[in-house]
C-alpha cells in the first residue's frame, strides 16, 4: 500500500480537527500519530519487553522503558510543581481494586500480546487478533468503569502524589532511586541465564523510549493531563451503551461525576484521550503501509482465549486506574504511588501470563 493516500488522509484529519474542533485537538492528534509511529516503527512493546526479560533473560526492552520513565519524570515533575493549577498528575488510589486489577492485567496482556498502547498500535498495523481484541477491550473498560465504585468499597486509601508530598526534586530523586532498583533487578535477572553476554541495551528501543517520553510530556502540556489510553475506551463503550438506551449514566457512580458526564454529553473529538488513541492507530497504520508479513493463523481455541484476555484487559485496567501507559508511564513519571504498586503486581501477573501464553500455544 502506498503511504501517500494515508499521509493525505492524516493531513486532512489534522486540518478538520483544527477547523471544526480546536487547534489543540489537532496538535494532540499529531502527538498520537507520533506515538503510534514510534511504537510500531520500533516495535516498542511494554508487554514484549517484560516477556523477553522473563523468557529470554533479555533486559533491553525493560531498560528502554526505565529510560522512558526517567526522561518523562525529569521533565514532568518540575512542570507539575510550576503549574499546579494547569497540569494534573495521574493519581490513583492504592486499593484492593488496584492490586487485583494490576495482577489480572499483567497476566492478560501476555496472553493478548499487548497492553493498551500495544493493542492500539498492533490493531493499527492490521494484526488480526489485536483488531478483534480492541472491541473487547472497549467493552471491558466500560464495564469496569461502571463497576468501579463496588470495587473501591472493598478498601481504598487517598491517592499519594510525591510531587505534592516532597516537592519536584525530592520526588524525582525517589523516582530515580526506584528506577535504579528496578534496573538492577532486571540486570540481575538477565545475568541469571545461561548466556555468556546478557543483553541489556538496544539503542533503537532506547531512542524510541526517549521519543515516547518527550511526546508524553508534550501531551501533558497540551492536554493538561498525562498520557492515557483506557479512559478513551471506556468512554466509547459508555457512549454506545447510552445511545443504545441500555445504560443510564446518571444512575452510575463513575459516569455521573461531572467531568465524566460532560465527556459523555459532548463529541468524542473533544476528549483528549480519544484523540491521541486515534492518532496512535493512524501512526501505526502509516508505518505498516508497506509491510506485507502476516502472523501465523490461530486456532479457534486461541481466538476464544485471546478475546477473553482482551475483555479482561479492559476490565482490569479500569480497576487498576490505568495500563502500562496510564498507570506505569504516566503514574510513575508524575509521582503517583499507585504507579509503583501497579508495576509490582502487573509483573507478578505477567509471570503467570507468560506461562499461560506458552500453555495455550501463542
Amino acid at each position: 500500500m502506498s503511504r501517500l493516500p494515508l499521509t493525505l488522509t492524516i493531513a486532512l484529519c489534522v486540518l478538520a480537527l483544527a477547523w471544526f474542533v480546536s487547534l489543540r485537538q489537532s496538535v494532540l492528534f499529531l502527538v498520537g500519530v507520533g506515538m503510534g509511529g514510534i511504537l510500531a516503527g520500533a516495535r516498542f512493546g511494554f508487554t514484549t519487553g517484560w516477556r523477553r526479560l522473563i523468557e529470554q533473560r533479555d533486559a533491553s526492552g525493560v531498560m528502554a522503558q526505565l529510560g522512558l520513565l526517567a526522561v518523562a519524570a525529569a521533565i514532568s515533575m518540575p512542570l507539575l510543581a510550576l503549574f499546579p493549577n494547569d497540569l494534573m498528575a495521574a493519581l490513583g488510589p492504592p486499593s484492593i481494586s488496584l492490586l487485583i486489577g494490576a495482577f489480572v492485567f499483567g497476566a492478560a496482556m501476555q496472553i493478548a500480546d499487548g497492553c493498551g498502547s500495544g493493542t492500539l498500535y498492533k490493531a493499527g498495523m492490521g494484526i488480526p487478533l489485536n483488531m478483534a481484541i480492541l472491541p473487547m477491550f472497549i467493552v471491558g473498560s466500560f464495564l469496569g468503569s461502571a463497576h468501579l465504585d463496588r470495587w473501591l468499597s472493598l478498601g481504598a486509601t487517598p491517592p499519594v502524589g510525591l510531587v505534592n508530598e516532597v516537592g519536584p526534586f525530592g520526588a524525582f530523586g525517589l523516582t530515580l532511586a526506584g528506577l535504579a532498583v528496578l534496573g538492577g533487578l532486571a540486570l540481575a535477572w538477565s545475568r541469571g541465564g545461561s548466556q555468556d553476554a546478557p543483553r541489556w541495551l538496544d539503542r533503537r528501543l532506547l531512542i524510541a523510549g526517549v521519543g515516547l517520553a518527550l511526546l508524553a510530556v508534550l501531551n501533558l502540556l497540551l492536554a493538561g493531563q498525562p498520557w492515557g489510553v483506557v479512559y478513551g475506551f471506556g468512554l466509547w463503550g459508555a457512549k454506545i451503551a447510552t445511545t443504545a438506551g441500555v445504560f443510564d449514566p446518571t444512575a452510575n457512580a463513575f459516569w455521573s461525576q461531572s467531568g465524566n458526564f460532560n465527556a459523555l454529553s459532548q463529541t468524542v473529538f473533544l476528549d483528549v484521550t480519544t484523540i491521541t488513541n486515534l492518532g496512535i492507530l493512524a501512526g501505526a497504520l502509516w508505518i505498516s503501509a508497506r509491510k506485507t508479513s502476516s502472523p501465523a493463523p490461530l486456532t479457534g481455541r486461541q481466538w476464544v482465549i485471546g478475546l477473553l484476555a482482551g475483555f479482561l484487559l479492559g476490565y482490569s485496567s479500569r480497576l487498576a486506574f490505568g495500563c502500562n501507559v496510564g498507570a506505569m508511564v504516566s503514574g510513575i513519571s508524575t509521582g503517583s504511588l499507585h504507579g509503583w504498586i501497579w508495576v509490582a503486581l502487573a509483573f507478578c501477573g505477567s509471570l503467570v501470563g507468560v506461562r499461560m501464553r506458552r500453555r495455550f500455544g501463542f
